[in-house]
């Protein structure tokens, strides 16, 4: 098995797993308890809320645990707007994550407006357009960080400078980046910042919000009083155990993996422009790049049959979100980015991690490059190309 496909979920690491277990077993009192063995449950979650605020440069007090990116984002939006007494009016982009984009289509037919910022041809937003767009109503301010499609990493200081001048609510979806570059949320400027322990090593169904102090936000469930009654429900006390493992980890390995990483995803880029003809790089060329991220449009051929084809070679990549897996339409992130529909329709991701090397590269191009050729030579528009017809 080929795995790069790490942008949907990246393998449990087997320190993780070995710091979840006794916490599946043996520990399996409930936190709220007030007897001694629930009391250690407690505080194993203490110590992975300070370990996930260290890294990120928060106050434990302002890490809330969550299902998953999904919650998190729903929450964000969501809450915000219930506690919000400047209007219904929010900002977003036309390329964030589904898990934004959805709500915000749900809350549109609840009455609110939502302006979509476009993105220029590398997928960055415009400080101005954003600066434009802002009105006395607006409330809320959501920009990823970092594309989960093509890896741009937005100018997220820089846009939080705006918002925070008019005192508007700024969050940004990390799922994709945390864990592999460096994120200061003193420094993003943000008041809000979604996680997924599944995106850097750790397991899946636990992620956090990232609540800046005095940030006014609703609970979005109502219940019991766990995280400080701000999200009900018995916490996932193996999950949030393994995610602080799992960050912590990433952190302390990061000076040696942004690099490593990012030298493979150079490497696979300057591979296939180089060997496979009409590819196109999807996203900044620049340093702004997530770095296991390369997505390619591959010209007269469609990107589902490309990965069929891999995923006979047993290879695994993807053809964008995950959460988008079955979908027909094309990217709504590469049509944002100007593509047309047949080059949106032939467009690959592959995302490397920790276990991947530079033989991976090696083999994923024998796969490759023959399978390319083989659909070029079934495709009609090859055909006509070939043939010199418009």
């Amino acid at each position: 098995m080929l795995y790069l496909d790490n942008a949907a979920t990246t393998p449990l690491r087997t320190q993780v797993l070995e710091s979840m277990l006794p916490y599946l077993t043996e520990n399996f009192y409930n936190p709220s308890s007030v007897y001694t063995p629930a009391r250690k449950i407690r505080a194993a979650i203490d110590d992975s809320r300070q370990n996930i605020a260290s890294v990120i440069n928060a106050a434990p007090d302002e890490i809330f645990f969550t299902s998953g990116g999904t919650e998190s984002d729903n929450w964000a939006i969501k809450g915000t707007l219930e506690a919000s007494k400047r209007g219904r009016h929010i900002i977003t982009t036309e390329t964030e994550h589904h898990g934004i984009l959805y709500v915000c289509k749900h809350m549109e037919k609840q009455g609110c407006e939502v302006t979509y910022l476009p993105v220029d041809g590398e997928g960055f937003v415009k400080p101005s357009d954003l600066e434009a767009t802002i009105r006395p109503e607006t409330s809320l301010v959501s920009i990823m960080l970092a594309n989960n499609e093509v890896g741009t990493i937005q100018p997220i200081a820089a846009l939080s400078e705006i918002t925070n001048r008019h005192g508007i609510p700024f969050h940004t979806d990390a799922v994709q980046a945390a864990g592999h570059i460096p994120i200061d949320v003193e420094k993003l400027g943000v008041q809000m910042l979604s996680l997924s322990a599944h995106k850097f090593g750790g397991p899946k169904g636990i992620g956090a919000l990232y609540v800046k102090k005095d940030t006014p936000i609703f609970s979005l469930f109502q219940g019991g009083a766990q995280e400080r009654n701000r999200r009900a429900g018995t916490e996932n006390a193996a999950g949030i155990v393994g995610m602080g493992t799992a960050l912590s980890l990433s952190a302390k390995e990061l000076p040696c993996e942004l690099p490593r990483v990012s030298a493979l995803r150079d490497t696979l880029i300057r591979e296939i422009s180089e060997k496979i003809p009409h590819s196109i790089l999807n996203g900044t060329t620049g340093e702004n790049r997530l770095p296991g991220n390369v997505n390619f449009s591959f010209r007269f051929i469609e990107g589902e049959s490309l990965l069929l084809h891999l995923d006979m070679q047993g290879c695994c990549a993807s053809t964008g979100s995950a959460c988008s897996s079955g979908a027909l339409e094309p990217s709504h992130v590469l049509m944002a980015l100007g593509l047309g529909h047949e080059l949106a329709n032939g467009a690959l991701r592959f995302s490397f991690g920790t276990e991947n090397t530079s033989a991976d590269i090696k083999k994923l191009m024998e796969i490759l490059c023959p399978a390319v050729d083989k659909l070029r030579i079934l495709s009609p528009l090859y055909d006509d190309f070939i043939k010199g017809v418009n």
